[in-house]
């Protein structure tokens, strides 16, 4: 895939919806209520605690994105008419069970409530994942890949991916045939990462088919195999990952698995960009500036790559740097 650098993408495809989760603005979910009172008994906010952790970890376990599950999750707590300041100081009380004790971490780490403290939420993730949580395990895991708020110790993170393995969870998958991808706390073999990728993706994850059309796409552990590519991209697609819609369009563009056809390619990237993925605005810049199918377009091709560049992609802000210059 030439638009798209794979191995950044490959890697970050893995953390998308741990690390974007988390780094998403919660504020954004306080509802303009501001009395639990009225509707819920403070005892039961450990039902609602658990329906909660529930909700979150079945969606980032099926490698949903961010919007969607940030969507549910907005969707849930207005229902319900709860007050976040209400919610954490009931944790702060409640540190009885893995699931409040990791959602108080949570919450240190995005600054709900409380100023953003990462050694904390290392500490909380810590003790929820020692008593089980799965994803306390999770980002513990990405956590000591990345030395964030602790060392970095691949030989941990490879750990808690074999617990979630274990276990049969495919986000555990996944981040685990990463970890045999690039060599995490193991050696590399890229025949295992494959068979991970295709366990994670044939239980439905969408990270888990993302990555499964890259590996035939690149040979990684397989053979090359455009059709299969294209088939994983599209099977990702067609449950909403907007990764797989990208890279759908640029089966399309590029004739990789189909026929050429750049009205289609535009025609998903569009649609991918307009879903916040970096990596979709990115390629629809392209097409604007180089009017690759559709009419040149300089103020969109600036305006797209403004918009992948917000997002820290280093390819839209090399781009811009060069218009700079002009």
């Amino acid at each position: 895939m030439d638009n798209i650098d794979n191995n950044k993408l490959l890697n970050e495809e893995l953390f998308q919806i741990i690390q974007n989760f988390n780094k998403m603005n919660i504020k954004e979910i306080e509802p303009t209520t501001q009395n639990i009172h009225g509707n819920i008994f403070e005892e039961d906010l450990n039902i609602v605690i658990n329906e909660l952790f529930n909700l979150y970890f079945k969606e980032v376990n099926e490698g949903k994105e961010e919007i969607i599950i940030k969507r549910h999750l907005l969707d849930y707590i207005n229902n319900l008419k709860i007050n976040l300041q209400e919610i954490y100081e009931w944790l702060l009380n409640n540190q009885n069970n893995s699931n409040s004790i990791y959602f108080l971490g949570y919450f240190n780490y995005n600054g709900i409530e409380v100023n953003i403290d990462i050694q904390k939420t290392f500490e909380l993730y810590q003790k929820a994942a020692n008593l089980g949580n799965n994803a306390a395990q999770l980002d513990l895991a990405v956590m000591y890949i990345d030395g964030e708020g602790c060392d970095k110790n691949y030989e941990k993170a490879f750990e808690f991916s074999s617990k979630l393995v274990e276990k049969g969870y495919s986000s555990g998958m996944n981040l685990l045939g990463y970890c045999y991808d690039i060599g995490v706390g193991t050696d590399i073999d890229k025949e295992k990462a494959f068979e991970l990728y295709q366990n994670a993706a044939d239980l439905g994850n969408l990270n888990g088919l993302n990555n499964l059309g890259i590996c035939y796409e690149d040979g990684v552990g397989t053979n090359v195999d455009k059709q299969k590519a294209f088939e994983s991209y599209q099977k990702a697609t067609e449950l909403g990952s907007t990764n797989g819609i990208t890279y759908l369009g640029w089966c399309y563009e590029e004739g990789f698995g189909t026929d050429v056809n750049v009205k289609k390619a535009f025609e998903l990237y569009s649609k991918a960009a307009n879903l916040k993925n970096k990596y979709a605005q990115y390629n629809l810049a392209l097409m604007y500036e180089n009017g690759n199918g559709i009419e040149k377009n300089v103020g969109q091709a600036i305006y797209w790559y403004k918009k992948s560049a917000e997002q820290e992609y280093y390819n839209a802000q090399k781009k811009l740097q060069e218009f700079s210059k002009k």
